[in-house]
């Protein structure tokens, strides 16, 4: 018989016999069925908020074995629910700039640097922006990004961003985002001033892997960029792509970045290996290995949105809907900048079968 104890909002089972000695025999030594690392710092994050994880608690976490795998990402469900991240985020975007980069991101179809099959073409028009917003949001998006190529926007295509913008929050309730490469302070200011709410720059990966990444700038620019937008009063998604080569140490290295920007959510991306691009030889994540990461990631920024974006399809396949379980509370739905997602209606149903849970 088990009888369940519950301390500091986490549910642990031990037999009844570890308590109650039967004919005089003393009681049996105690079993645990959750690992007692996750466990702690579970109870720690739940009662103390954001800052109970160290970077040295994040390496022990990733370390673990894989059969403690899904103890980490219950307890992760557990840190979002208790920590109330209760808004659930169906993020869109639109390809609105594509090809033509002067930057050489390794794993990047859109690189000038790299030879791919990619469709190229400047800036939409205000039409094709509006239009695509709308349908986006009868599918049931409730955040939709205008996103580019390239390292930063001329004055005459921010116009073209910020009459668009206005045009959509006239005709739906979207929650109005953009991603446009980097940032000055006049830039950003015209930005937050046009109706962006949230604006959308990843560092990618740790600072440590940076330039076997990326050499055509520097991480600190990306930094920069993050800062610029918090200064404009724009909230700030920054995540990165796991899978590009990285450790599990420059996991939890970018993991803590993000915490110390104080960032308002993280995409999480999967690498998607495209023919043509540096990273095209690179092996996919593993599922269980995809999840470890969310779970991690929500260990380090237990207060924040947590979104799954590229790459989920090839990486989860089948165990997409653990994403959720496994501490994040957002989709991106629809397609993404040069791969097909998947079919919206599947997202929504999927969410809609996890809600209770989220």
């Amino acid at each position: 018989m088990f009888r369940p104890l519950i301390w500091a909002n986490t549910l642990s089972y031990r037999q009844e016999a570890d308590y109650f000695p039967r004919n005089g025999h003393p009681a049996k030594k105690e079993k645990n069925m959750f690992n007692k690392k996750i466990i702690e710092l579970t109870e720690k994050i739940i009662n103390d908020g954001g800052d109970a994880v160290s970077y040295e608690d994040a390496c022990e976490l990733v370390h673990l074995p894989e059969k403690d795998t899904m103890d980490l990402l219950f307890c992760a469900h557990k840190i979002k629910k208790m920590r109330e991240v209760k808004e659930t985020i169906l993020c869109s975007i639109i390809n609105a700039k594509s090809g033509f980069c002067s930057e050489d991101c390794a794993f990047c179809a859109q690189s000038s640097h790299h030879k791919t099959e990619i469709m190229t073409y400047p800036l939409l028009d205000e039409e094709e922006i509006v239009k695509s917003a709308i349908e986006l949001e009868r599918g049931g998006a409730t955040r939709y990004s205008m996103v580019t190529s390239g390292y930063m926007l001329t004055d005459e295509e921010l116009d073209i961003i910020c009459r668009s913008a206005a045009a959509i929050a006239g005709k739906t309730d979207l929650t109005l985002c953009a991603s446009l490469g980097m940032l000055n302070e006049a830039k950003a200011r015209r930005l937050a001033e046009g109706g962006i709410v949230v604006y959308h720059h990843n560092l990618e990966t740790a600072r440590s892997f940076f330039d076997k990444v990326c050499t055509t700038h520097d991480y600190e620019e990306d930094i920069i960029t993050v800062k610029l937008a918090k200064a404009a009063g724009m909230k700030v998604c920054s995540g990165g792509i796991l899978g590009l080569g990285e450790t599990w140490e420059q996991r939890a290295e970018l993991a803590f970045t993000l915490k110390e920007l104080d960032v308002d959510g993280i995409p999480i991306n999967f690498l998607n290996h495209i023919a043509g691009t540096g990273m095209e030889k690179r092996p996919l994540l593993k599922p269980l290995e995809a999840l470890k990461c969310i779970a991690v990631f929500r260990f380090v920024n237990p207060d924040k949105n947590i979104l799954i974006c590229g790459g989920r399809e090839v990486t989860l396949r089948d165990y997409q809907s653990w994403a959720m379980l496994a501490g994040a509370n957002g989709l991106m739905i629809g397609n993404y900048l040069t791969t097909q997602g998947r079919n919206i209606k599947m997202d929504t149903d999927m969410v809609k079968d996890h809600q209770s849970l989220l």
